[in-house]
């Protein structure tokens, strides 16, 4: 991809991260935002694009965190700045619950065609990854008349009371903030690194637990649908083993139970494929999209089997802002860009160029116990006894602290907070990935 003009593709420090100026917006910050609303590295951007963000002290980060996967064409990606600047001329708002306009159908059309599965679609678009996790469950207890939900340990689908429900982690996404929707059941997640009788058995007896806690607790005939992250995200980059949500996929049609793959954070190209679950051929009922498909504006949507999205009674689903034009108009422009630069094969080049990297790192440093993802979505996990494979946290905020310093821009993750993620823009050139691990490497080296 050709970098947005104006902004050099190099890292800069001008002053210490955080400058002078940074640091007096964060006092503002503080004084006018809640507390409740925190930032994991207070420097103040004002421009960025490609792989660097500028901020208001002049400094130049690499980004290997595309805003939390949000930003995969970049921060100012051409074609979504063409189309919205032109929909913003236009109109910004009517509600397509009472005015629609072309391109919430646009979008629509695009989903139903860009997802996993042949099959005749419905989508519906709404304004964030929760909301549309949300919105798929509704759906799928409409279509199928069953209340429970089943999700996975170390789940993460979001901060509204029912996605809270969902998700695994308690601090800081869950802390306080119950009683949670009801309904809910909770199997073990097929986690290779940590799986009690080593990775080879994690398939098989991941799929025999989940089957049998399925079975026992809930029973299939109550069970509206399975709802999984196909690569887990804020779980921990966690990858299950080749075959297992294939076999979770078939188990699912086999009890009339629907299967929501949630592709929130590995959708649009992210993991080498247009959505992870292309990897394994895997077809979903539903699946859930958002973060990287309008290029930083907010939009979500589910996309499912048109008697399942049929299902629910005449205005069921919306919402006042959901398939807004302007993110809509981003959307169009962020899908076109990543057809036209090929991105599913730019992620797969960014995995060839990381993971060498980050596997010479584990060698160099033993308490990197782990290194796993696909595409542009990769992570290590440390751990203070690599035997015991205990999590270690504080290594992993260190290491994470001196990136920040040295200008990279890199993000934690995990339900032990043990994981360093990396999500750079599919945007960035091959230079910047690898001052980024040379940064990356420094840090462990420092921090060890």
């Amino acid at each position: 991809m050709t970098p947005p003009p104006g902004i050099e593709q190099r890292r800069v420090l001008n002053t210490a991260i955080p400058g002078p100026r940074s640091a007096e917006l964060h006092a503002r910050k503080n004084a006018a935002v809640s507390s409740g609303v925190s930032t994991g590295l207070p420097v103040y951007v004002e421009r960025a694009g490609g792989g660097i963000l500028v901020d208001i002290d002049g400094n130049q980060l690499i980004d290997f965190g595309s805003g939390i996967a949000v930003t995969t064409v970049g921060n100012s990606a051409p074609r979504v700045v063409e189309r919205v600047q032109a929909q913003v001329a236009d109109f910004t708002h009517t509600c397509f619950m009472i005015t629609p306009y072309a391109e919430y159908v646009e979008v629509a059309e695009a989903l139903n065609e860009l997802t996993p599965g042949d099959h005749q679609k419905r989508s519906a678009l709404f304004n964030s990854g929760a909301e549309a996790v949300e919105n798929a469950v509704k759906i799928a207890r409409s279509s199928t008349g069953r209340q429970a939900i089943v999700a996975f340990d170390h789940a993460y689908h979001g901060r509204t009371n029912l996605t809270m429900a969902l998700t695994a982690k308690n601090m800081p996404y869950k802390h306080r903030f119950g009683p949670f929707a009801t309904e809910i059941y909770r199997v073990p997640m097929a986690y290779p690194y940590r799986w009690p009788t080593g990775p080879g058995n994690c398939a098989d007896e991941a799929f025999e637990l989940f089957v049998a806690q399925v079975h026992a607790q809930v029973g299939e005939e109550n069970t509206a649908a399975v709802i999984i992250e196909p690569i887990q995200g804020e779980g921990g980059f966690i990858v299950p083993p080749a075959g297992y949500l294939e076999r979770v996929a078939d188990w699912c049609r086999d009890n009339g139970i629907l299967l929501i793959a949630d592709e929130i954070q590995t959708g649009f190209c992210r993991t080498g494929d247009w959505f992870a679950c292309d990897h394994e051929g895997v077809v979903p009922d539903l699946i859930t999209t958002a973060k990287g498909i309008a290029g930083g504006l907010p939009l979500a949507a589910v996309t499912g089997r048109a008697e399942v999205m049929d299902a629910v009674h005449s205005g069921g689903l919306g919402g006042t802002y959901g398939g807004n034009p302007v993110a809509c108009a981003a959307a169009l422009g962020a899908i076109e860009t990543m057809k036209a630069d090929d991105l599913p094969q730019r992620a797969r080049d960014i995995e060839a160029l990381f993971v060498p990297r980050l596997r010479e790192l584990a060698a160099k440093f033993p308490r990197i116990g782990d290194v796993r993802g696909r595409g542009a979505m990769l992570a290590v996990e440390l751990v203070s006894d690599p035997g015991a494979k205990t999590p270690d946290a504080a290594l992993t905020a260190a290491v994470s602290k001196a990136c920040h310093a040295a200008g990279l821009v890199t993000l934690t993750a995990g339900t032990y907070g043990n994981v360093l993620r990396f999500l750079p823009p599919l945007s960035i050139p091959d230079d910047l990935l690898t001052e980024g691990l040379d940064i990356l490497e420094q840090a462990f080296a420092a921090a060890v």
